[in-house]
């Protein structure tokens, strides 16, 4: 869409901020450049020192630019984008049943960020707890049911912000026949969920997505490195069995700036409509 202003009326540091965001929008201000200082702003659109400090933080709200104490204003550069595809699952499931030395070389870390799980700093906690009202709702059991909560965290050693961020939910009595499931220190598993699963017994045949948003509190913005402006993406990955059973459901975080969701839909084929002859059609 081409750059437009916003409509109606508007004030002086609205103005200002929708200029300077199609000036973004455009190119003529490039990620990384630098905005005109207050007092070119106050001097370009005659305006005031509050008036400009409003638009220039309009825009930091916006997440076009970033800034700090004592930092000039710059158009904010957008960071790499990670790609979670809908396709992986089929590419997990596969790998489940692959020898343990290809298991062992395949995970999120390798599909979905780029780059190894020796680079970063890996965490898992496991835990046994009680199913409230909404966790019972959502695996269809009933509330006070045990559950094996599995919480992962990956960070970056380099910036100590967070990388990846999961919490796993699933009915004790479906894993309990493994103890090996059941420690954290197993981890990480060559294959993940789906070969866990797979050593008792249970098959995932369907895996359903659910997205929202929100914007972060504070605490999740410092753990992200994220800017003002920036929502974050919220995943619930919900594993069915042949039996239409939910197996496991996991929560996910992605932070919206950096993060593309690409669903995959197959869609089946039409049935072909029967050749009706010219003598079936006269009668």
């Amino acid at each position: 869409m081409d750059p437009q202003p916003t409509a109606a009326t508007r004030p002086i540091q609205l103005k200002i901020a929708d200029d300077i965001r199609m000036w973004i929008e455009s190119g003529e201000l490039q990620p990384g450049d630098e905005l005109p200082t207050l007092g070119e702003i106050m001097e370009r659109w005659a305006c005031s020192m509050n008036s400009a400090r409003g638009a220039v933080s309009l825009l930091k709200s916006q997440g076009l630019i970033t800034a700090g104490r004592g930092k000039a204003p710059r158009v904010r550069v957008p960071p790499a984008r990670v790609v979670r595809s809908s396709e992986r699952h089929q590419a997990e499931k596969d790998l489940a049943r692959r020898p343990e030395r290809e298991r062992s070389s395949v995970g999120e870390a390798e599909t979905n960020l780029g780059m190894s799980i020796q680079e970063q700093e890996f965490t898992t906690k496991y835990a046994t707890i009680e199913a409230d009202e909404s966790l019972a709702a959502a695996l269809s059991i009933a509330a006070g049911d045990a559950l094996l909560r599995r919480t992962y965290k990956s960070i970056d050693p380099q910036s100590g912000r967070l990388l990846s961020s999961s919490t796993s939910y699933i009915p004790l009595e479906i894993v309990s026949g493994n103890p090996d499931l059941l420690d954290e220190q197993k981890e990480p598993w060559p294959g993940g969920t789906m070969h866990q699963l797979s050593t008792v017994g249970v098959e995932v045949m369907q895996i359903v997505d659910e997205v929202t948003g929100r914007m972060p509190t504070t605490v999740e913005a410092q753990a992200w490195g994220l800017t003002e402006g920036i929502p974050l993406l919220f995943c619930r990955r919900i594993s069915l069995d042949a039996d239409d059973r939910i197996v496991e459901i996991s929560d996910a975080e992605y932070p919206a700036d950096r993060t593309e969701l690409r669903f995959i839909t197959p869609l089946r084929p039409w049935r072909k409509k029967k050749q009706v002859t010219r003598k079936e059609a006269q009668k």
